[in-house]
């Protein structure tokens, strides 16, 4: 509990949202005919001593979700569907005790590991409806960390693309049960078991991370968990200095140009450039990101609007009444390798106060094209 005290002082400091995992093996015995099946009820005592204790100290939990990489075939433990949704009702029922007013009841978030779509239909039909508030999910679509092969699978496209029938998968299962919350990647670093020390710390990793939170957006995921902000090669955050790295500034532009409707759009050329445009985040407008995996191409882009009833065909140039403002990403050396962005070409590294660098946009006419460089990431807000 001391533990849990200083993480709340440094919740309490940063303004965070909190979702809590909860251990979802407690009480339960590992089968003695089925390698990794863990067997019995959940004991819930451990969880209610936690948040009695919890709203003792008044401190502010969003949600809580049950249990890690149980799901399938897990992660070297794994419980059955039905067990499991008989357990997240056991769950719901304790919030429900606990936090008895109806507007400050903490939601419950299941089952927290990777879709198998037959486990997961299971798992929702069992526990019947208004129990799982958000259905939510874990993504490591580049494999083991170890792999020689990262940064191919990184660079291309189709590989790129594979990842969005888990998303269709998961979107139907939210059509289908209709949870309060929509679906969640509640776990997601790339690649597993640590990441990779060789391509999670660099500017390639922005390829494949950004590109996710494009993608997963289309699909109406409402929440994107980065593992982690610290710890392992995949952590935001330097584990010894707690410098950024490269992910870093991506994910913190994408926070704060990106608003929450996501908008459809198309493209007309090499599938090396990938594209994501939402409603801008903080005025009236359409920010959009430009991915270029190409290591020898860049590209001059306009951009047009269809209307709506004229069979999508794009009938007017798009641009802004004013400049538009463009946030420029590039490997430090050029080298993809490198972990030190710059930003409109000027290195994000740390001051000596350890603040973050003012990320101040490029101002540019907006009746000229938009020129993404070859293997660069681009932000441009209309």
């Amino acid at each position: 509990m001391e533990r849990w005290d200083q993480l709340n002082r440094f919740f309490n400091h940063t303004g965070v949202k909190l979702t809590f995992g909860l251990n979802a093996l407690f009480g339960r015995n590992e089968s003695q005919t089925e390698k990794g099946l863990w067997i019995g009820d959940w004991q819930p005592q451990n969880t209610r001593d936690f948040m009695q204790y919890t709203i003792s100290k008044g401190y502010k939990v969003d949600s809580y979700e049950f249990g890690n990489q149980l799901s399938g075939s897990g992660m070297g433990a794994k419980v059955d569907a039905k067990q499991y949704g008989k357990d997240v009702i056991v769950l719901k029922n304790l919030v429900k005790e606990l936090y008895a007013h109806p507007e400050t009841q903490l939601k419950v978030l299941g089952p927290g590991g990777f879709y198998e779509e037959k486990w997961f239909n299971t798992f929702l039909e069992v526990s019947g409806q208004g129990i799982v508030d958000g259905i939510t999910y874990h993504i490591y679509n580049l494999g083991p960390g170890d792999d020689p092969n990262m940064m191919n699978k990184i660079l291309d496209p189709s590989y790129l693309n594979q990842v969005s029938q888990t998303y269709k998968g998961v979107s139907d299962v939210v059509n289908k049960f209709r949870p309060q919350l929509g679906a969640w990647v509640s776990e997601s670093g790339g690649a597993l078991n640590g990441g990779s020390k060789d391509v999670s710390r660099t500017f390639a990793d922005g390829f494949w991370y950004l590109d996710q939170m494009g993608m997963a957006s289309t699909y109406d995921q409402k929440v994107f968990c980065r593992q982690a902000l610290i710890g392992g090669n995949y952590g935001l955050l330097n584990a010894t200095t707690f410098v950024p790295i490269p992910d870093y500034y991506g994910a913190l532009l994408w926070h704060r140009l990106m608003g929450s409707t996501v908008l459809a759009v198309t493209k007309e050329s090499d599938p090396n450039l990938r594209v994501y445009a939402h409603c801008a985040k903080k005025k009236p407008g359409v920010s959009l990101i430009f991915i270029n995996l190409s290591k020898d191409r860049s590209f001059n882009i306009t951009l047009s609007n269809a209307k709506p009833g004229d069979a999508g065909k794009p009938n007017y140039e798009f641009v802004g009444k004013q400049n538009r403002e463009e946030y420029h990403l590039r490997a430090l050396t050029g080298d993809i390798k490198d972990d030190i962005v710059c930003l409109n070409d000027v290195p994000m590294v740390q001051t000596d106060s350890e603040d973050i660098l003012s990320m101040d946009p490029k101002l540019v006419d907006a009746s000229t094209p938009i020129s993404i460089a070859a293997q660069s990431i681009a932000y441009v807000t209309i």
